[in-house]
């Protein structure tokens, strides 16, 4: 089991990678806001729990079980973002923050029932996604129901 703090590593890697095709540290220690130093440790951590290779000044590549644990995070942030926006009808930006906090602080079995409360009040059934943190199907369905709502 990996600390909240090295998931948000993670997260940030994934992203980083996503955007930019190749992960430095210094990249991350600018995106996080955090020293070099900080992310070298985090990254030997995440090394040791096989979520990450990297070796000193090369780039950092995710291993599977890392891209499957950085989308698990990304999932959850979903959902309490669209119940934070969405249901709750925070501003966008505001949504965004505290998503970020709460995401850090709610436990898996949270999550999932926070998903099938938002997958209810949104109408979200019609897409028969049954929402799990460990699916990664919610993610696909949350943006779809997003671009549908803009659509209308």
């Amino acid at each position: 089991m990996v600390s909240k703090s090295l998931e948000e590593y993670l997260k940030t890697m994934y992203v980083l990678k996503k955007q930019n095709g190749n992960v430095r540290v210094t990249d991350v220690a600018v995106k996080m806001n955090c020293s070099k130093p900080s992310v070298n440790k985090a990254l030997y951590n995440l090394k040791d729990s096989k979520l990450v290779n990297y070796e000193s000044y090369g780039t950092i590549e995710l291993t599977t079980a890392g891209v499957q644990l950085a989308k698990k995070i990304l999932e959850a942030y979903d959902i309490i973002y669209l119940f934070l926006k969405d249901v709750l009808e925070l501003s966008e930006e505001n949504a965004q923050n505290e998503a970020e906090k709460m995401k850090l602080t709610l436990e898996d079995e949270t999550i999932n029932m926070l998903a099938k409360y938002v997958h209810k009040v949104l109408d979200l059934s019609e897409l028969d996604c049954d929402y799990d943190i460990n699916n990664e199907k919610c993610r696909c369905c949350a943006r779809r129901t997003s671009v549908n709502k803009q659509n209308n």
